[in-house]
């Protein structure tokens, strides 16, 4: 722990105490809180801190398992901190002025790495009538980023296959029109070709049909996702709804911009769909400490 950080403490704890009036248990969680960042920060100066490494710190305790709740605390213990001392003058910038709070970081979407969503993708039999719908889905639903409901929503009137968009309604009943790629294209072509035939025994309009020629359900399609995970080797927890997030943080990650991703994905509030660019940044700062010499 610094020389400046010994000393400026016990300084912030008195005026902690008796200009804010906080009690002996409040007192002793914001000493606790503040002295593991010290003993985290090592020898290093305090006025050499930067937001990185405020974040990189809080990324610490959320990996050593420590609860959101505390991480929430220790946030609160710093910002106290670190503005008292710029108050102060001892220090010319508050690295937390713009650190995020931790709680977006607890409910951070699970999203499966490019290999591990390929690996899934290759699990259904394309023999069988069967496989050749359930991959049509997991491609589909990888190239938009659909909901699952409304992707058993989907219908024929709905899909224009050669152009490569389909049309859905999403929350509140909001229409949007969405892309898919040629391998999802192909895929669709092939399953509606040799595989709905054997399940449109009804004439039902949806795109997806069971062995009952009925439409598919969510409860199905999360059964049939989780076993193909398993035949991929993924061991993560998997949804449909994870491939919805791992389309959006794909997409970013190669350079796609918010606005068009939150399009795609039907969000009313641009502030939803940027929880996907804390993922690509804590994919980024994983990258970096991973592989950096100096990290």
């Amino acid at each position: 722990m610094s020389e400046f950080f010994t000393t400026y403490l016990p300084i912030y704890l008195d005026y902690l105490a008796v200009e804010k009036g906080l009690a002996k248990n409040s007192l002793a969680s914001y000493g606790t809180d503040l002295r593991r960042f010290g003993t985290w920060l090592n020898e290093r100066p305090l006025d050499g801190v930067k937001r990185q490494d405020v974040v990189r710190y809080f990324q610490s305790l959320r990996s050593s398992g420590i609860s959101a709740r505390s991480v929430a605390r220790s946030l609160a213990a710093l910002r106290g901190f670190f503005r008292f001392l710029v108050r102060e003058r001892h220090l010319k910038h508050d690295p937390t002025e713009n650190v995020d709070n931790p709680k977006l970081w607890t409910n951070l979407p699970k999203s499966l790495q490019p290999s591990e969503v390929e690996a899934l993708l290759a699990a259904p039999d394309l023999e069988t009538p069967d496989g050749l719908r359930d991959a049509a889905m997991l491609e589909l639903l990888y190239a938009t980023g659909l909901r699952v409901s409304e992707l058993i929503r989907v219908k024929l009137e709905d899909l224009v296959l050669d152009a490569g968009f389909l049309r859905t309604f999403g929350k509140g009943s909001k229409e949007r029109i969405v892309p898919f790629g040629d391998t999802a294209r192909k895929a669709i072509a092939v399953y509606m070709e040799r595989g709905r035939p054997v399940f449109n025994r009804k004439n039902d309009p949806h795109l997806f049909l069971t062995n009952r020629s009925r439409p598919m359900s969510r409860q199905t399609f999360w059964m049939k996702i989780v076993k193909y995970a398993r035949q991929a080797g993924i061991r993560s927890h998997i949804s449909p709804h994870v491939l919805r997030h791992s389309f959006a943080t794909h997409l970013l990650e190669n350079g796609a911009d918010l606005r068009s991703v939150q399009l795609m994905l039907g969000h009313s509030d641009i502030s939803t769909t940027q929880i996907y660019t804390h993922v690509s940044r804590a994919r980024l700062q994983k990258l970096y400490d991973q592989f950096h010499p100096r990290a």
